[in-house]
């Protein structure tokens, strides 16, 4: 793949998206460029960026999305405003998924979690109604049930901003909403938590 990246190579480091922990799960070893004499773990940037326009080209599909993250608000709710999808920001109440009752059930085409561990209930009810599971996971998440993981910080600010900015990017590119990079008006900032 070499350096054909998305966005400069400067800028995904300059925004921490290749940053893990110091814990590294089977699960995400793959994912993993190396590990630094200070036990933290550098993901692989280029299996980052293939994965991010794969989802891109694999969301541009679907209509029905439903965009979950408890602990995170501006980036996924200008995501989901920006490709037409739905969004659970804060907490997911149980029965949103399995309960047909529920006054918000939904019934999404594809789940798209920012954090399997936080956003554990949304992952269950996602797995047992077998909705598609796409999730942002560092290296101390586990990947079970999840059908495709963009290995990522996904605890950074500008991380998360910039990973869904470029996600919303090439969606809408996918689409044919947009045709080239220069159309899509939203920046990265539009995308990064301010407090």
């Amino acid at each position: 793949m070499g350096d054909n990246f998305l966005i400069p190579k400067e800028k995904y480091l300059e925004h921490g998206v290749h940053i893990g922990t110091s814990s590294n799960t089977k699960d995400m070893k793959r994912f993993t460029y190396k590990t630094l004499a200070n036990g933290l773990t550098v993901l692989n940037l280029g299996i980052l960026d293939e994965r991010i326009r794969i989802v891109a080209n694999f969301l541009s599909r679907y209509k029905n999305i439903l965009v979950v993250g408890r602990k995170i608000k501006k980036p996924i709710e200008t995501f989901a405003n920006a490709i037409g999808a739905n969004v659970v920001s804060g907490r997911f109440m149980p029965g949103s998924l399995t309960n047909p009752s529920f006054k918000n059930f939904f019934e999404p085409d594809v789940i798209f979690l920012s954090d399997p561990f936080i956003d554990r209930q949304a992952l269950k009810e996602a797995k047992k109604t077998r909705i598609p599971i796409i999730a942002l996971c560092n290296t101390f998440n586990s990947t079970s049930f999840i059908d495709f993981v963009i290995p990522c910080n996904n605890k950074g600010k500008k991380s998360l901003g910039l990973i869904f900015y470029l996600l919303a990017r090439e969606v809408l590119k996918a689409r044919g909403s947009i045709k080239k990079d220069e159309d899509f008006k939203l920046t990265i900032e539009d995308f990064i938590e301010s407090k």
